[in-house]
């Protein structure tokens, strides 16, 4: 299962192009792509959901994962199999309630817990991308009033933290002298979708780059599975990182140490609480400032 950011049929009518700027979202004429900045300053001026928290004010688009351009699409209605990420990715990392195009040059990494896994990670050379899907009411704004709460937390942690408007809404951004938190979400069909990137000083504005890229081919299955809103959609391991996972219990249990089991290819099993990647961020951008460094001391040698 490796393919897949154009849809097949207009393979012949878009060519690749890969898009630096940050207010942009992929590749020109691919779903990542088209019109965005316009669609967040529509949005700003009231099509959107709103919420405000101390003097934050967070809105999200009205975004169409059904029929829109771009994703987050969601997976019951929009075949995945109709799209084409070879110009962008190595492959799709099934999760069960998500499927993400991995981009080329990532790995996946499972953080583990006292109790067992505990996040995932998706590990590019510029930081970390942490997926999260949540169970919404069929009323959109749970991103807006979810980003409000997160610019809260984020400041009573240490980082000086403010909104910043992204292609599909505010993007909540803190930073402390050892790098950048960017989260980025919206809201879908029943559910809402959410990205946190944690990247070291100096590769901020590359992680959001390639994090709206990840961000907009993603696809969310909700089902019809009764889910509380707010609660985290269940995550299915593929059977490589499973197995990993089970490798790295069992060596914790006879006293070895494993606090990560990675591979390019799969995510968490319990990410429920609405900031529990946060919490993590800071411990992220601190382990992601120490490679930066070895490599740098290394490059020197």
């Amino acid at each position: 299962m490796w393919p897949f950011s154009k849809k097949k049929s207009e393979d012949q009518e878009v060519k690749d192009q890969e898009v630096k700027d940050a207010e942009q979202v992929g590749a020109a004429g691919s779903p990542a792509s088209t019109g965005h900045t316009s669609r967040a300053e529509d949005a700003q001026a009231g099509a959107a959901a709103a919420v405000s928290q101390a003097e934050f004010t967070a809105f999200s688009i009205d975004h169409d994962a059904v029929n829109g351009d771009s994703g987050p699409f969601d997976g019951d209605s929009v075949k995945i199999e109709e799209f084409d990420f070879t110009d962008f990715s190595v492959g799709i990392l099934d999760l069960g309630s998500m499927r993400i195009p991995l981009p080329k040059g990532s790995q996946v990494q499972v953080e583990m817990g006292e109790q067992g896994p505990k996040m995932l990670h998706i590990v590019s050379e510029f930081g970390r991308m942490t997926p999260v899907a949540f169970a919404a009411p069929r009323k959109p704004g749970q991103w807006a009033e979810s980003a409000a709460d997160i610019i809260e937390g984020l400041t009573r942690d240490g980082f000086t933290a403010h909104p910043e408007n992204g292609p599909w809404g505010t993007e909540v951004v803190g930073t402390n002298p050892n790098g950048e938190i960017r989260i980025i979400g919206v809201d879908g069909p029943r559910w809402m979708y959410r990205l946190t990137l944690a990247a070291p000083a100096g590769k901020q504005e590359e992680l959001a780059a390639l994090g709206r890229e990840v961000f907009a081919r993603t696809f969310v299955y909700r089902g019809e599975n009764p889910v509380l809103a707010g609660s985290s959609l269940p995550v299915t391991l593929p059977q490589q990182l499973a197995e990993q996972v089970q490798t790295a219990m069992q060596q914790r249990e006879e006293g070895g140490s494993a606090p990560a089991s990675g591979a390019p290819g799969s995510p968490d099993a319990a990410n429920s609480a609405a900031a529990r990647d946060e919490a993590e961020a800071k411990a992220q951008i601190n382990d992601l400032n120490k490679e930066t460094a070895a490599q740098d001391n290394s490059d020197d040698k």
